[in-house]
């Protein structure tokens, strides 16, 4: 069912799942000792990655690079060298991450190489820990050479692409068909390019349902979340012009794990979280990042790359949205731009790991730029590249106590 509201040329357009089919997730094969048990050993390597990953993409087990087995007393140790692939399907939704499609080339897809260790004793098998190194599969560079108009992914902190997001939001609490505010959870990605309209910015964003009714007083952005198995989820996919504004904003809305009525009298119960809203911090070295979270099969957001593929925009016909599909049926190209500034995607605005360009002449000031930057959680784990959600370490690292009372100097300590 689809909601528009049409203001003009910006158009909202709310796709809304009012029910979703859910199956179990497939049974992991039991993981043994021997030499031809890698299968099975990666297998349940990925789905503890991705159960124990909370922001971003599913990532889907694409090869096995190395199986290494060291026999010990009552079992073995192995260690797995993997590559997983990012999914189109975000963590928020249900689908199981088997069952999501990879991003296609042209999408920028963005790859992880893992290694895992895991304990088998008694023939119980546990994953002590993996690490990843979370990379784009093309660089900025080698994509010109292979799509000269694809979009660039740029960075999930980036001022412009924030203010998209901002009016993004905005533009979805004036729904009113919902009953409480959504807030933002995650953003996802957000691409640049240029189209007949100028400079264009694609983002995808994950909301989460506040406690905020419709229409209350409360700004939106003040609002906490509901608790996530009593919150509905919302993936959008918005496009905006930095001549023109917010273009359009198209949302699948996932319902609630627990729908359960309150009683007469009852409140919504509060919750810790741990998901933060925004994008994880990314200005650490060589740091991992989000993983994904292993959930009910269902239906969610269609695969971006499938017939009515959000984000990048069909451009065989009108009504396209965002940054183009070049790798599905069909060969969806990318929008023709002879109209002045020439073809393909702005030079970066950033330094070469696509951060938020530095402050310049006649930019927004600095106040201006923490308004738009997304906040994020500190759990979330460092990355290098920060247009991405990389997949963090586990067992992540305890937080460093802090010192307790002044610190001497050397003089004094001697």
């Amino acid at each position: 069912m689809y909601l528009s509201i049409m203001k003009g040329l910006p158009t909202l357009l709310l796709l809304c799942s009012t029910a979703l089919l859910c199956s179990a997730a497939p049974a992991v094969e039991p993981v043994t000792c021997s030499e031809d048990g890698g299968a099975a050993a990666a297998r349940m390597a990925a789905h503890h990655i991705d159960e124990k990953h909370d922001h971003g993409y599913k990532f889907k087990l694409s090869e096995i690079k190395g199986n290494k087995v060291e026999k010990v007393d009552d079992g073995c140790e192995i260690e797995l060298q993997l590559d997983l692939m990012e999914t189109t399907c975000h963590n928020i939704n249900p689908k199981h991450f088997e069952d999501c499609m990879i991003r296609g080339e042209t999408q920028r897809a963005v790859m992880a190489n893992c290694s895992v260790r895991i304990n088998v004793i008694n023939g119980d098998a546990k994953v002590r820990n993996y690490h990843c190194d979370t990379r784009q599969v093309k660089t900025d560079s080698e994509m010109v050479s292979i799509c000269t108009d694809c979009p660039n992914l740029i960075s999930l902190h980036d001022p412009e692409g924030m203010k998209s997001v901002k009016e993004a939001v905005q533009r979805v609490n004036e729904n009113t068909t919902n009953q409480n505010y959504f807030i933002l959870k995650d953003v996802g990605r957000i691409k640049i390019g240029w189209t007949m309209t100028g400079m264009n910015y694609w983002a995808e964003i994950a909301l989460v349902e506040s406690h905020c009714r419709m229409g209350s007083r409360i700004l939106p952005e003040a609002c906490k979340p509901l608790c996530p198995d009593r919150a509905r989820h919302a993936l959008c996919h918005s496009s905006y012009s930095k001549s023109k504004g917010l273009m359009s904003v198209e949302c699948d809305y996932y319902p609630p794990m627990n729908s359960t009525a309150l009683g007469d009298g009852e409140r919504e119960p509060i919750c810790r979280h741990h998901g933060g809203r925004g994008p994880p911090d990314h200005d650490g070295p060589g740091g991992r990042g989000p993983p994904d979270r292993d959930g009910p099969r269902g239906r969610g957001p269609p695969d971006s790359d499938g017939p009515r593929g959000r984000g990048p925009p069909d451009h065989d016909g009108p009504g396209g949205r965002g940054p183009p599909d070049h790798d599905g049926p069909g060969g969806r190209g990318p929008p023709d731009h002879d109209g002045p500034g020439g073809r393909g995607p702005p030079p970066p605005t950033g330094g070469d790991d696509g951060g938020p360009p530095p402050p310049a002449d006649g930019g927004p000031p600095d106040q201006e730029r923490q308004r738009h930057r997304a906040q994020f959680h500190r759990l979330h784990c460092h990355g290098s590249d920060a247009a991405i959600h990389p997949i963090c370490p586990w067992p992540r690292p305890e937080p460093r106590p802090e010192p307790r009372g002044p610190r001497l100097n050397p003089r004094e300590e001697a």
